[in-house]
């Protein structure tokens, strides 16, 4: 099987071209060739597939070979894969995920694509909507228990179910990897979430650090940045448009108040191709 991977600020996957390679198990060999020691390496799997309803579809799966709904940072790798492997002409292309179909705008270079914008829909900020049971309409701040400590969390979905949880210490010293896993299979999240831990450094500028379902630590989550504006300003924390510092760099993000869809923008780097034998 021809792979390539590909990353959005260090949240690595593998892509596959399902055009031309047929694959049986997806799950199973996402979970296997996601091993950092045993696979290639990567946050998981994304096939690039054929579509009746955009102009291509994206099935993408966790390192432990669950299915995900959306990935942002996924989605603009494949706006860079489809381009740059001649597969479309165009700059501007639709792409079917489970979480609806978003429209991908490439910025390209010398024939290159270098970044994408991804119209990501509108949020839902209902809890039935996310899903999570911590109440009903928008909820804002939450309690909620994990281990030996009490948090406010603020369910957003863009895409994925996050929770969003702002933070007086300082994001780098908090324990993600305790509390992550525990908050991610909480009962008040019947289809699990990721988890975001951040801090508001200014009314345009928030850091994040996130515990993915299915994934645990990434370098960036494109959807929980987008979660993280969001809720942030459902908390009234920040402005409509935000610069969102992950582990791996930055993504810029905007809330448009006119269609209420949340825009990302961010780069889509291309590692290298290689062989994998199933």
């Amino acid at each position: 099987m021809r792979f390539t991977k590909m990353h959005g600020l260090g949240n690595d996957y593998i892509y596959v071209n399902a055009f031309k390679e047929h694959i049986e198990d997806p799950h199973a060999l996402a979970a296997k060739i996601s091993d950092r020691h045993f696979g290639v390496g990567s946050d998981g799997l994304v096939l690039i597939c054929p579509s009746e309803i955009a102009d291509f579809r994206m099935d993408m799966y966790n390192a432990d070979g669950s299915q995900g709904e959306m990935c942002g940072n996924a989605s603009r790798c494949v706006a860079k894969y489809v381009y740059d492997h001649g597969m479309t002409d165009k700059d501007v292309v639709t792409l079917e995920t489970l979480a609806g179909i978003k429209t991908l705008h490439m910025q390209i270079e010398d024939g290159v694509v270098e970044s994408v914008r991804v119209d990501m829909g509108a949020p839902k900020t209902a809890c039935e909507d996310v899903p999570c049971l911590l109440g009903s309409g928008v909820v804002r701040k939450a309690r909620i228990q994990a281990l030996d400590r009490e948090f406010e969390i603020t369910p957003v979905n863009t895409g994925n179910p996050h929770g969003v949880i702002f933070l007086d210490e300082p994001v780098e010293e908090f324990d993600i990897t305790k509390y992550g896993p525990v908050l991610e299979k909480h009962p008040a999240f019947p289809k699990k979430a990721n988890i975001e831990f951040v801090n508001v450094l200014s009314r345009d500028r928030l850091r994040m650090r996130v515990w993915e379902r299915g994934s645990g630590v990434t370098l960036a989550c494109g959807t929980g940045s987008c979660a993280v504006l969001v809720a942030a300003n459902l908390c009234g924390l920040c402005d409509r448009r935000a610069t969102i510092v992950l582990d791996g760099g930055e993504l810029v993000d905007q809330w448009d108040e006119a269609t209420g869809h949340v825009m990302m923008t961010g780069p889509a780097t291309h590692v290298f191709d290689g062989e994998y034998d199933i």
